[in-house]
């Protein structure tokens, strides 16, 4: 705890002592941490496979604009109002997605994602096809702004960036130590169950559709957060770039892949290998998108436990335990 403690206030004050650059980077590895631990809820315990988590990344960025241009919100403030949408929306496509089951399933979701996408690229109040992007003053006068750069003496613009980067850190913090405690809850138990054996678990009473359903909620409302997050420090937005199932889905079950499924540990793993290799591998163009396929195909062939499953195998260390094991004493310990 103490490490973790030190680490967080590290990533605090980060902004003091790097540049703008290794900001930016910092806020992708949080992003990708953020709807990477979101999807691994899905597919990793709930047993959802979804691959159109780009609809609500989209829908919580559009959502996000609208609630600035047309509300007058904050932008701090519109993103909140987003992450809730992105819950209260979830909703009815679960209900919807939830009436199919494994392949069917999967492609339920992404037929969803384009008719979101379709919907957002006839819509002309922001932009059609083409996006738009936020006023200036709404960023300029974004809520914290002034006391950041008067603390750092850094220019507005700068200033801004820190802003969005605490924001997007306590974000990732708020996504991951949530997942772990609900996965540490009677609701994980039931999860964990029905990972193991579906048939099992509801055979001893587990409720299968509200298990699923909760977690389907909880990163729907997790992927419009990063959406929202996202598309106010980029400051436009677009139907294809926002709807993205390249960017949105497939570079996360990659992160989730690699990383480890089914633990807390694996997506953040998952994230930071997927931004260094995207650094030093971006330039030789569809050989990294090849590399990237293949090496995901060799993970899931000969080490399916991931790079963070490996680690715990040989070292025995085992960061954000979830499961519970009996003493034969029949006492619980983690």
């Amino acid at each position: 705890m103490v490490v973790f403690a030190l680490l967080i206030i590290g990533l605090i004050a980060a902004p003091a002592f790097v540049g703008r650059s290794q900001i930016r980077d910092m806020m992708q590895i949080m992003l990708l941490i953020g709807l990477a631990q979101c999807w691994n809820l899905l597919a990793g315990y709930g047993g959802l496979i979804s691959v159109g988590q780009q609809a609500f990344v989209g829908l919580g960025a559009y959502f996000m604009f609208y609630c600035i241009i047309y509300v007058g919100m904050d932008p701090l403030v519109a993103v909140l109002a987003a992450t809730v949408g992105g819950a209260i929306i979830s909703v009815p496509i679960g209900l919807l997605t939830f009436r199919m089951q494994g392949a069917y399933f999967a492609v339920m979701t992404w037929v969803v994602a384009e008719v979101f996408r379709i919907l957002a690229s006839i819509y002309p109040g922001l932009g059609g096809g083409t996006g738009t992007g936020l006023p200036r003053s709404a960023t300029s006068e974004m809520f914290g702004i002034e006391a950041t750069a008067t603390l750092f003496d850094m220019r507005s613009s700068t200033s801004r960036e820190v802003v969005i980067y605490w924001a997007m850190l306590l974000a990732m913090l708020v996504v991951v130590i949530g997942a772990y405690y609900m996965l540490r809850s009677s609701r994980g138990l039931a999860l964990m169950a029905i990972k193991d054996d579906e048939v099992a678990a509801e055979s001893v009473g587990v409720d299968i559709t509200r298990s699923k359903f909760i977690v389907y909620v909880f990163a729907g409302a997790g992927a419009a957060l990063f959406g929202a997050l996202y598309h106010l420090q980029k400051g436009t937005i677009d139907p294809n770039s926002a709807f993205s199932v390249i960017d949105w889905t497939a570079y996360v079950i990659f992160i989730v892949v690699i990383g480890g499924l089914g633990t807390i540990m694996g997506p953040i793993v998952g994230a930071i290998v997927f931004v260094l290799l995207e650094t030093f591998l971006a330039d030789f163009g569809p050989w990294y998108l090849m590399f990237l396929g293949a090496l995901a195909i060799v993970m899931m062939l000969f080490a399916p436990q991931g790079l963070w499953g490996i680690f715990t195998e040989r070292t025995g260390i085992e960061l954000f335990p979830t499961r519970r094991r009996l003493l034969r004493d029949g006492k619980e310990r983690p």
